[in-house]
């Protein structure tokens, strides 16, 4: 808010204070952001964890896929039809959803235990498994050097290997070893380097098994990985307010097609992908959640339309500075605005307002 507002009184000045901000939050700061997402992703994929068996994964990584699918097909679709083309290198920006925002305008439709907020937070991980993937391969950072990216990143996964295989029990090796290597290979290499951790976070040992999101047994956990998540929690709040900060000011006379093409992939497309692929998990076999209905997805569908700090992200890889990009960062901001539209859905729906005619019983 700040950022909109201070570029809206003075682009001049803002710009003087957040550009130099650009290099020090989107390239590391943000490393960690990235860090704690892949660590949710692999923790997942451990036994007991909700993307541990194929059966258990079908549904999630289905509404993930069809959540980020309809929009880029909606985004290419209105770029290529309506123009200008040169907006079409932006389709991944409507594919993302912003866990953090999304988690907690969830939290105020659904009541506590409701399983369409364990669901959401999961189609929202594998989303952003997903995203990093492509940020990896469709949106490098300058040009491409094969060399030093293998190079460097051959080293620091053998030394985050040597370092798991002497058992090293505090997580600090692994992000100045391994991670600075890895970062120096992707910044080098022309990748974004604030995916440097992702790679190195499965070698920091971790607990045998997952006890699932908000479990309050993990903060007993003894593992290096719990650890740095503890540790880098909150100063990863922070990076992300300086990230808001430093990428959310546009002005508004800047709004134009980029805007409203991101606003109606994400908007239209993200409900009805998630709709559309949960549908097909079905067919093939998997099941929802007990409790979680066709009114609950279609809610949930519209709560993963907040893109905000992925979709922020995506559009800064994907556009230098100029009015692609600004108009592509005013749709990101503006995608708040599934948050009363699905909270308005769910009161019309009824979805998730009882509590105690949609919950699962639990046994006595």
């Amino acid at each position: 808010m700040a950022a909109v507002v201070w570029a809206n009184v003075d682009f001049a000045s803002y710009d003087a204070v957040a550009h130099p901000l650009h290099f020090w939050v989107n390239d590391v700061g943000m490393m960690f952001f990235f860090a704690l997402a892949a660590k949710e992703v692999f923790e997942a994929t451990l036994p007991g964890g909700a993307l541990s068996s194929g059966r258990q994964a079908v549904s999630p990584l289905m509404a993930a896929v069809g959540g980020m699918a309809a929009p880029a097909a909606i985004y290419a679709g209105l770029t290529l039809t309506l123009g200008p083309t040169e907006l079409l290198r932006g389709w991944a920006i409507p594919c993302a959803t912003d866990i953090a925002f999304s988690a907690m305008v969830a939290r105020v439709i659904f009541p506590k235990g409701h399983p369409a907020i364990p669901f959401l937070l999961l189609l929202a991980i594998a989303d952003d498994a997903l995203g990093l993937l492509i940020l990896a391969l469709f949106y490098p950072s300058g040009a491409l050097s094969f060399l030093a990216l293998f190079g460097l990143m051959t080293a620091a996964v053998l030394l985050a290997f040597w370092l798991r295989r002497r058992q090293t029990r505090s997580f600090w090796p692994y992000v100045l070893g391994p991670g600075a290597l890895s970062w120096a290979g992707l910044y080098w290499g022309g990748f974004h380097p604030a995916l440097a951790l992702v790679p190195i976070v499965p070698f920091i040992p971790h607990g045998p098994r997952d006890l699932g999101l908000f479990e309050p047994r993990e903060d007993r956990e003894p593992y290096p990985l719990n650890e740095f998540e503890h540790w880098w929690a909150k100063p990863v709040q922070f990076v992300l307010l300086l990230f808001g900060f430093a990428n959310a000011g546009v002005p508004f006379a800047q709004i134009g097609p980029g805007t409203y093409y991101v606003l109606a992939a994400l908007l239209i497309g993200k409900p009805a992908g998630i709709l559309l692929f949960s549908t097909g998990a079905r067919v093939l076999g998997a099941r929802l959640p007990s409790g979680l209905t066709v009114r609950h997805l279609v809610v949930v569908g519209i709560v993963a339309s907040i893109g905000f700090t992925v979709s922020l992200f995506f559009a800064t890889a994907a556009f230098p500075g100029g009015p692609a990009l600004a108009e592509t960062k005013m749709g990101a901001l503006l995608s708040f605005a599934a948050a009363p539209l699905a909270l308005l859905v769910s009161r019309l729906l009824n979805g998730g307002v009882d509590p105690a005619a949609e919950r699962p019983a639990t046994p006595s």
